[in-house]
């Protein structure tokens, strides 16, 4: 290549220097190159610094800013590093400053940060309103700078001293990972677990042959600080052997009910370095794209005492798992992390596997605890020296204190002292400096005891030294130390796949039949079990006790109606009611929503029973208290969401509901003054909607309805009735009766029905009653269930002393 004259001005005008162009540029780039590489972009392997965090770290150590002491403005330290340790830009000071004490950027934060020092989605407050100070950890990376354990250099304008690398007490580059951008290469770490580092690092102490499997015993992964799952470890025994490879980080999540008719996806950890705002930016751009359905609506409830929660509401109809697949492989919630292990190694930046980064630092340590010792050996050695002098001294004080005045001048005194009794010239000097009150002080026991201490220490310190077993033993020592302070429990789970069925599960729910359930306390929920129910108690948090009084079978996308005291059906879809596992006679079960957080229903409106709107079948059938019953036309049953489906007399209500199958069941009235009453259902033409029903009983005065059922009688039905007192108090024990129905004659509609039950003394009322098949139970007021025993009696018989008061009696649930 020609050669270019260029023409250079200033001291020298008008003088021309001939260069070689590719020569200068190759010259500059790799003396740029190199300063990128080895004084700003790439960690060292041995304490896991970059220059500016090793400069940060050690500068705060020498302002005194340990962990005990109070936090000082960022501004402060930015200041005092730059100008004396880290000739750069302000920024790049305080962002290294930032990430050391970010609990989400490091697994063993540095930094003890006071304010405003960021989140995964926002940036920090500016360094002149936030403050630090050193966090624990940080002093066992500063710990023994002072003991001329590692190298120190001249600073940028020679004025000062820094170390070339910190003493480091734990691998922190495998423990905090590393981040960086060099001049043709670039470093990428993951964090890990500071236990589990440590006891790969001791094993490898011990047994310095040992193999990669070995090691991965300990450390089976990366760690992360925000938690999370890790999926696939093939990449990351790659990335351990090789020092390069990668794995896939995945969101936390769970699967629950978030209100009474949605079903949600939580997520309570995110992959490294994501926030929740990139998270559901990301989500709202895919469901405005259409890429992405099933979800109605995302919710941010993180804050800095919960941590990390979003909650992301799936739409009725679409299978929350199926959904949640789709988001791992669209969004953010689950990521790639590409491990490069590039660090410097004796200045040369190397590409290390597991083994070779743990050997670096324990060679590292094992040099660092070698100087710290013979700095303690020599400097107790020189103690020493004087102490013995000091001892030859007080021995004789009066003849030292009369040669020293006899002297015409200090070197006389020193030359008299040396060759009177035998000292060195350090001693002799020790002794002229030392003020005379303190000389005469001194005594002969405390020095001799702290000579046998200096010499029991320097052997114990030589025998260390010239045994390297010992000390790699106090090197593994050390670490358990280190760990034991400083160790936390893994918080990233690791998977070797993905947990995802061979079957694929489809974007939405498939429109199959499915049962409905309603509680006596108003509970509700689905479940695919549609075969014949046997009597099984609906326990819950909410109610000490609760059973299954209705139920109807339909189709995840079908309509069913809930019947209400105040004579209306309001219209649900089963789509939008919570799923329970299939009931299992005798279980209990959880995950029903009250009925009050689905449907507004006005004061005093109480839910009666459900329909199935889907199937017509031969109407509904519903009385009240009043006894009036009414039967409804089947095309009143696909009208709008609400409506009424009788026209209710002042201070009634509906007690009791039924879906007709057949138009042939048989309809059943117990009032509480004893009166049963069943004719068929032929007896009671289909009215509309707007007409009040007919008369079903006759009542006697003050008689009112308790119990209406409308069935297909058997013989093996029978009639339960208990009865109680007016005035007796809540939990008072009654008595039941039971009878075979065939014994009831049927009679016409609005007839006064026969007598049921007849009352002991003190008994004035029934207070529960139940027609249907068997086998029966019941619950107490207390919740616990009752088995029944099946005692049949003649139709107008007493009852017999029940066990306890119950509170609900019931049978199967058809």
């Amino acid at each position: 290549m020609p050669k270019q004259s260029t023409s250079t001005a200033g001291s020298h005008p008008g003088r021309v220097v001939d260069i070689d162009v590719k020569a200068e540029m190759e010259g500059s780039f790799l003396e740029y190159a190199y300063s990128v590489i080895y004084a700003r972009a790439l960690p060292d392997a041995r304490d896991g610094l970059k220059p500016v965090h090793r400069r940060i770290l050690h500068q705060m150590s020498e302002m005194g800013l340990r962990p005990e002491r109070s936090h000082v403005k960022s501004a402060r330290v930015v200041g005092e590093v730059m100008g004396k340790l880290h000739p750069h830009g302000d920024t790049a000071i305080y962002d290294a400053l930032v990430r050391m004490a970010q609990p989400f950027s490091m697994r063993l934060p540095l930094i003890d940060g006071h304010g405003n020092f960021g989140s995964l989605d926002s940036g920090p407050a500016a360094m002149r309103y936030s403050e630090a100070r050193l966090a624990s950890a940080a002093m066992a990376m500063v710990e023994g700078t002072d003991e001329e354990t590692v190298d120190f250099g001249a600073n940028y304008d020679g004025a000062l001293t820094e170390p070339i690398v910190l003493p480091a007490a734990f691998p922190n580059l495998l423990v905090n990972g590393a981040t960086g951008i060099a001049v043709g290469m670039a470093t990428n770490m993951a964090p890990h677990n500071l236990n589990e580092v440590v006891a790969a690092a001791r094993h490898l102490l011990a047994h310095p042959s040992a193999t990669l499997e070995e090691l991965m015993q300990f450390v089976p992964g990366p760690d992360l600080p925000t938690g999370g799952k890790i999926v696939g470890l093939d990449g990351i025994r790659d990335a351990y052997e090789s020092g390069r490879g990668s794995f896939r980080m995945r969101a936390t999540t769970k699967i629950e009910n978030v209100s009474a008719k949605r079903r949600g996806i939580v997520v309570t950890e995110l992959p490294y370095m994501v926030g929740p705002e990139k998270v559901l930016e990301k989500i709202a751009d895919l469901v405005r794209a259409k890429k992405l359905q099933g979800i109605s609506d995302v919710i941010d409830l993180t804050d800095g005492q919960n941590g990390t929660r979003l909650v992301i509401e799936i739409k009725n109809g679409f299978h929350p798992e199926a959904v949640l697949e789709h988001l791992f492989k669209l969004t953010p919630m689950e990521e790639t992390f590409s491990i490069n292990a590039v660090a410097l190694v004796h200045g040369r930046p190397q590409t290390l596997g597991l083994k070779t980064l743990l050997e670096v630092y324990l060679d590292h340590r094992i040099e660092v605890i070698r100087r710290r010792s013979e700095y303690r050996r020599r400097r107790a050695s020189e103690r020493l020296h004087l102490v013995d002098g000091l001892l030859i001294a007080i021995l004789d004080i009066d003849k030292v204190i009369a040669l020293i005045r006899g002297s015409d001048d200090s070197s006389a005194a020193k030359l008299g002292l040396i060759k009177k009794f035998n000292l060195s010239d350090l001693q002799a000097t020790y002794i002229l400096d030392m003020p005379l009150r303190r000389l005469t002080k001194f005594s002969s026991l405390e020095l001799a005891s702290e000579q046998s201490e200096l010499q029991a220490k320097i052997a114990e310190l030589t025998t260390l030294l010239e045994n390297e077993k010992s000390l790699r033993a106090l090197v593994s020592d050390e670490l358990v130390a280190v760990a034991k302070s400083f160790g936390t429990p893994r918080r990233t789970v690791l998977l070797e796949s993905s947990g995802i069925a061979s079957v694929a599960v489809p974007l939405e729910v498939v429109d199959s039949p499915t049962r409905v359930l309603l509680s006596a306390t108003g509970l509700i929920a689905r479940t695919s079990e549609v075969t014949e129910l046997s009597p099984s108690i609906w326990k819950l948090p909410r109610a000490r006790h609760d059973v299954i009084n209705s139920s109807v079978v339909t189709s995840s996308r079908g309509d069913l109606g809930v019947i209400t005291s105040h004579g209306k059906i309001h219209r649900l879809k089963a789509i939008d009611l919570p799923v329970i596992p299939p009931l299992v006679s005798g279980t209990s079960l959880a995950g029903g929503a009250p009925l009050s957080e689905i449907l507004h229903l006005e004061k005093g409106e109480r839910p009666i029973a459900l329909a199935n709107l889907t199937e017509e079948g031969e109407g509904i059938a519903l009385a009240t208290a009043q006894g009036i019953i009414k039967r409804v036309q089947p095309e009143v049953l696909t009208n709008k969401d609400e409506w009424e489906l009788i026209s209710l007399k002042p201070q009634d209500e509906v007690i009791g509901a039924t879906q007709l199958l057949t138009g042939k069941e048989e309809f059943v009235f117990v009032t509480d003054d004893a009166q049963l009453l069943h004719f068929n259902a032929s007896l009671v033409r289909a009215q509309g909607r707007a007409a009040s029903g007919v008369a079903g009983i006759a009542l006697s005065s003050g008689a009112k309805v308790i119990y209406f059922t409308a069935f297909t009688s058997s013989k093996e039905d029978v009639v339960v009735t208990i009865s109680s007192s007016t005035d007796a108090l809540p939990g008072t024990v009654g008595s039941m009766k039971i009878s075979d129905f065939t014994e009831f004659p049927g009679k016409g509609r609005a007839t006064g029905g026969v007598r049921a039950h007849r009352f002991l003394k003190g008994e004035d009322e029934l207070v529960a009653a139940y027609v249907g098949a068997t086998p029966i139970r019941a619950t107490t007021a207390s919740g616990a269930p009752i088995d029944i025993e099946l005692v049949k009696t003649k139709r107008d018989g007493s009852g017999s002393a029940l066990p306890g008061p119950i509170s609900v009696i019931f049978g199967p649930i058809q």
